[in-house]
């Protein structure tokens, strides 16, 4: 069975349901969905799934289990990163629930298409599962060009471990791929865990959790990978990020220079921003009308109306609101 997977919990509640409606704009509830919980927090996800019974909420405690564990056991390899992250303020583990996208590998679906909650479909996902039939891992992103967001660039092990044109071409964005069920089994698991405790753990990339790990586990297996971006032809192959900033809305679908996308992530913009923006504040961002419209897809009359003229999401604080933050007094 094919189906589409996220990562959730309830602080990210309206980014998932603007999600969960661009994929029933484009499958309606046939195509069936698994969200991973990032936590304990998903009251709210639970209640509106009664609504949607083609969604499912992950609950298979030992497939959960076993996958923080081996994040555990991957960081607990790592010569600097626990160090580090008590340093920033984070715990011993950073950010292990993100790590719960792995549980794919595992159940409800064969094949699937995972995508990051502050993602939207553009398109319907035949390209990707079509692809999934030659190879075991489908990507669409530009991220092989910037290596310093997926490794270590510091580590001298980097380039011995993989050579130039591998960390030129195969890297890739942890928010949107296509892969297959068992294609980490236990045997591989443990191997990879051995590499890592021979020294080859400093290459990852502490402040990217997930998606160093997948990138290592996917080219250090020598699994078959393919990215469209790579592979398309230039004048047919489009962006994917909310940073690029023309692409074209037609109809709440967007366009990038007349090939629809295959879908839009909003990467780097906080989930409360999103939420701040739906209770009514007019915070201003790159295709926000296009995340409203499939928010409020299905209950138009609760989209916000917006009264006061907009601020730009990334305006610098106002010169009051710096006064209260040397004070101490400014709300965090």
């Amino acid at each position: 069975m094919d189906g589409i997977c996220t990562l959730a919990n309830d602080k990210v509640y309206d980014q998932l349901i603007a999600l969960l409606n661009s994929i029933e704009a484009i499958y309606g509830q046939k195509m069936p969905v698994c969200i991973y919980p990032y936590d304990d927090n998903t009251e709210k996800i639970a209640a509106e799934l009664v609504h949607r019974p083609h969604v499912t909420l992950y609950n298979n405690q030992d497939s959960i289990q076993k996958w923080d564990q081996f994040v555990k056991d991957i960081w607990d390899t790592h010569p600097t990163a626990q160090t580090h992250w008590q340093k920033i303020g984070s715990s011993k583990y950073h950010r292990v629930g993100t790590h719960r996208r792995y549980c794919a590998f595992d159940a409800p679906f064969d094949r699937f298409v995972y995508m990051d909650a502050d993602t939207l479909l553009m398109s319907p996902l035949d390209h990707i599962f079509n692809q999934l039939n030659h190879n075991d891992w489908i990507v669409y992103d530009f991220q092989f060009k910037d290596l310093s967001h997926v490794y270590s660039v510091s580590s001298t092990k980097l380039k011995e471990l993989f050579a130039p044109e591998r960390l030129q071409t195969e890297i890739f964005c942890s928010g949107f791929y296509g892969s297959k069920k068992d294609i980490f089994p236990n045997q591989q698991r443990e191997i990879l865990l051995d590499y890592l405790r021979q020294g080859e753990a400093e290459v990852l990339y502490d402040m990217a959790p997930d998606q160093t790990i997948l990138n290592y586990m996917v080219m250090r297996s020598g699994i078959s990978s393919y990215n469209f971006a790579l592979s398309l032809p230039e004048k047919n192959a489009t962006g994917c990020c909310v940073t690029s900033l023309h692409f074209e809305n037609r109809d709440q679908i967007l366009y990038d220079r007349g090939n629809k996308l295959t879908y839009l992530h909003y990467i780097g913009l906080s989930s409360k921003l999103f939420s701040r923006v739906c209770a009514g504040e007019n915070i201003d961002f790159p295709y926000r009308d296009t995340f409203l419209h499939y928010r409020y897809l299905y209950e138009p009359e609760q989209r916000p109306k917006f009264t006061t003229k907009a601020k730009a999401y990334n305006a610098p604080p106002s010169l009051g609101t710096r006064i209260l933050k040397k004070l101490g007094l400014a709300k965090k």
